[in-house]
């Protein structure tokens, strides 16, 4: 199979894992949510959303809501930008309609504006493994096969590594992770392992399966240690604004994590939602978070911050 020269990415994950690999130089076209590393930030954008991402986080779900129940898709492919960066790999996922574009918009895109001979490499991972697979599936498609199996046994032993010194801890706070502000939703997928490394136990989500809407009693009801806010799509600034979709709910002031100062705002657009390299740091950030006097703060501030008690 011919190795590729001309690359685009429809997937913020696909494209870190293309940069990791070093081949960012054939990147031609990313998507609109491509942000790391930096440089791809300058290349042709070719997806756009059709809702408005400033809105509040209950019109958002709305919005999409409404436009999956009139099986419209959720993002646009600018199928001539598409066809000038005349790409012959072309990346995309098949896991989330509502997170990027879907596997049948890319296909349909390609069909009807690229040749024939263009590969379509769809990403679908749900868990860890899933995610050091994929990174062998990309350098596979690259032509850079032994770069790719490097890249993720270094991703997983990292991993590992961390899971060794947290299973070393004192205790294993319980642990909810919030994918989604309003309506609440649990993060699933990956993410119930990487708590499980960091050296706490995961609630209300199950690794493998896809994050899901939570019943307000439900969180309630469980009273974790901790609680990490990590909305999709929201860095720690947009994360902060949308928290009174929690904190006004009725019960918030008497959880044990709101009571213990536990509550963390979490960068997950750049780290947790995102099934690529930085996963690692990902499982970094929530062992500084719940095991603090073993693991020093490097992410803090930047990956993660504490909520104040202003915030609460």
């Amino acid at each position: 199979m011919p190795e590729p020269h001309r690359i685009v990415s429809l997937l913020p994950s696909a494209t870190e894992i293309v940069c990791a690999l070093g081949a960012g130089d054939r990147l031609v076209g990313v998507s609109h949510e491509c942000d790391f590393p930096p440089a791809v930030r300058g290349l042709p954008v070719l997806t756009a959303p059709r809702v408005a991402a400033n809105r509040p986080s209950r019109h958002i779900d709305r919005d999409v809501k409404a436009l999956l129940r009139d099986a419209l898709a959720v993002f646009r492919i600018d199928e001539p930008a598409l066809a000038a960066a005349a790409p012959d790999l072309v990346l995309t996922q098949s896991q989330c309609e509502a997170c990027a574009v879907s596997l049948d918009q890319v296909e349909r895109a390609v069909a009807a504006c690229l040749a024939a001979d263009v590969r379509v490499v769809s990403l679908q991972p749900g868990t860890l493994g899933e995610v050091w697979d994929d990174i062998g599936r990309v350098a596979a498609a690259l032509g850079r096969p032994a770069d790719g199996a490097a890249l993720a046994a270094a991703l997983r032993d990292r991993v590992a590594g961390l899971a060794r010194r947290a299973g070393g801890q004192a205790g294993r706070p319980r642990v909810a992770c919030i994918e989604w502000l309003d309506p609440p939703m649990t993060a699933g997928n990956w993410v119930p392992e990487l708590v499980a490394a960091a050296g706490g136990e995961p609630l209300l989500a199950v690794a493998g399966r896809q994050s899901d809407w939570l019943a307000w009693d439900e969180l309630v009801a469980a009273d974790p240690d901790v609680v990490v806010a990590m909305p999709c799509g929201f860095d720690i600034a947009r994360c902060r604004g949308e928290l009174p979709a929690l904190t006004a709910r009725p019960g918030w002031a008497d959880l044990r994590a709101v009571r213990a100062g536990r509550v963390v705002l979490a960068d997950g657009n750049g780290y947790f939602n995102r099934p690529g390299p930085r996963l690692a740091d990902s499982a970094e950030i929530l062992a500084e978070i719940l095991h603090p006097s073993a693991f020093p703060p490097r992410h803090e501030g930047t990956g993660w911050q504490r909520l104040s008690p202003d915030d609460r």
